[in-house]
């Protein structure tokens, strides 16, 4: 008897998130539906910029640049020389293949096309399998607060280098964004559903508090799963235990958990942390040990299959 496709719906940021795609993406009979992370869009040199679905894209079509997990392989860096040559601020790095993706998005939008219809056409235009998906076609922008007034998450994150003391997060927009009816759709129809090992705050956040997302977690019938980006107190990549620390948060997957505790059912955390299991264990989530790091495809898609 052939079993039927398992629908799988993916809830991520960038490049953690990116991992965890390929490895569900490289397993036979999975439905992916990936809903992506928006809250780190923003304009530059008058075209919108998407980081974290653009890291996606590149990522599930094979055009990365794998050895920074962003970006697109061997792109080349011209157009920036001449902004920087004409004085503008240069400081996010957007190569030249990079420059066609987000001119496209822009004159799209300008149009007046959907922004989830332009991310759906250029899936297909890249040849990629599993749906990406935003959570809203609204704009929502995660601004950090530091000793010196708000900022953009880009500007805190690549102009910055993380170096501030983040004081407060708050998603702007989010108030008035509605979800997409593509991710309300995903969320429903899902056999499963998983948080990918993003960024909880800065990542995840952005999508489950835009109004209906959460509501809809938590009444679903697919079991939903966390999987920690956290790794003997280490972030994977990124400012996670910079961020959770100064916002008086645990810095371990205790921590990501309390997050998600209303809705998540299960979390996978590291072999490294099965110390951690009894606490988590404590608020009623269920917790499995696996190696998270994900180095190559290969335990990618050994993490996805468990």
């Amino acid at each position: 008897m052939v079993s039927s496709p398992v629908n799988i719906t993916l809830l991520a940021g960038g490049v953690g998130g990116a991992k965890m795609a390929e490895g569900f993406a490289s397993i036979e009979k999975v439905n992916l539906s990936i809903i992506g992370n928006i809250g780190d869009d923003e304009i530059f040199h008058g075209l919108l910029v998407s980081p974290d679905i653009d890291t996606l894209t590149y990522t599930l079509s094979g055009l990365v640049n794998k050895s920074q997990g962003w970006g697109v392989k061997n792109d080349t860096y011209r157009s920036l020389s001449t902004l920087s040559l004409l004085g503008n601020e240069t400081w996010m790095s957007l190569g030249d293949s990079d420059f066609g993706l987000h001119i496209y998005r822009t004159e799209k939008l300008k149009n007046g096309e959907r922004l989830s219809n332009i991310v759906n056409d250029i899936a297909k235009a890249f040849k990629i399998k599993p749906k990406i998906l935003i959570p809203t076609d609204d704009r929502v922008q995660t601004r950090v607060k530091t000793k010196r007034g708000w900022i953009s998450f880009q500007e805190y994150f690549v102009r910055e280098k993380c170096r501030p003391k983040v004081l407060s997060l708050k998603y702007q927009g989010i108030e008035k964004a509605s979800p997409t009816k593509e991710a309300l759709e995903a969320l429903e129809n899902a056999d499963l559903i998983v948080l990918a090992p993003s960024n909880p705050l800065l990542s995840i956040a952005p999508i489950l508090e835009i109004k209906g997302i959460k509501d809809k977690l938590k009444r679903c019938n697919a079991p939903i799963i966390s999987i920690s980006p956290l790794i003997a107190g280490k972030a994977i990549k990124g400012p996670t235990v910079e961020i959770m620390k100064s916002l008086g948060l645990k810095t371990n997957s205790i921590g990501v958990a309390e997050l998600y505790k209303d809705f998540v059912d299960a979390m996978v955390i590291d072999k490294k942390d099965k110390d951690l299991n009894k606490e988590i264990l404590k608020m009623g989530i269920n917790v499995k040990n696996y190696n998270i790091y994900m180095r190559d495809i290969e335990e990618k898609k050994l993490l996805a299959k468990n």
